[in-house]
Order: C-alpha cells, then sequence, then structure tokens
C-alpha cells in the first residue's frame, strides 16, 4: 500500500491539525486517507504527517499541481516537504 509523508516547519502543530481536517473530505476524494500527525521531538517548529495512498501516480500529479498553483500565488509559500512510498 503506497503512503505519502509530509514534512512542514514553522506551523505549529494545532493550526495543521485544523487544517487536516478542514480538507479531509477533500483529501479522501483524492484517495488520500490520514493515519497519522507527529510533531518532531528533536524538532518543535516541524510536524510530519502520514497518509495511505491509493493511487501513487494520481496523488503526485495532485500534489505537484497544488503546490504549483500555491507558488503561482505566493513563491515564498511554505509548502510540505513530500516523500512518496511504496
Amino acid at each position: 500500500m503506497p503512503h505519502v509523508l509530509a514534512k512542514l516547519k514553522n506551523v505549529p502543530l494545532e493550526i495543521i491539525k485544523a487544517i487536516l481536517e478542514k480538507d479531509k473530505a477533500f483529501h479522501v476524494s483524492q484517495g488520500m486517507y490520514l493515519e497519522y500527525l507527529w510533531q518532531n521531538a528533536d524538532d518543535e517548529n516541524e510536524v510530519q504527517f502520514l497518509f495511505r495512498i491509493d493511487n501513487l501516480e494520481k496523488t503526485k500529479a495532485i500534489i505537484h499541481q497544488l503546490h504549483s498553483e500555491a507558488l503561482v500565488q505566493d513563491p515564498t509559500a511554505n509548502l510540505p516537504e513530500m516523500t512518496y512510498l511504496k
């Protein structure tokens, strides 16, 4: 089963929790299911979250599109670093 691990810095855990909850229906519609959310024990400014995904290539394409659009809007946008796992 493929997964995608996201690492994001400089956003508080509570804000990420709220954003992920707000976006849950969209994520599910795209075959992405949040499994875990962690705060880095050694770096409080870093959170990581893991999605189980239905289709690796589809998820890569969606994330690439969304991140590209975000960077057009704001070239300095704070976007998560994505690691795709199979």
